[in-house]
């Protein structure tokens, strides 16, 4: 049965080990990534996030 798990970070290293940590060992069918940019008056804001799909 397919499996989903999505993360969010807001630095791309912090996603990059996460994904890594979570990856090892699993059969990895597909990976979506997004990148999302909002300025909330003082500074910019940045969201990293994939979802994973696997076996």
């Amino acid at each position: 049965m397919m499996k989903v798990k999505i993360f969010d970070f807001e630095h791309d290293e912090d996603l990059e080990e996460a994904i890594n940590e979570f990856i090892d060992g699993k059969n990895v069918v597909d990976i979506k990534y997004q990148i999302a940019m909002m300025y909330d008056g003082r500074e910019q804001v940045f969201s990293y996030s994939a979802m994973i799909l696997y076996d």
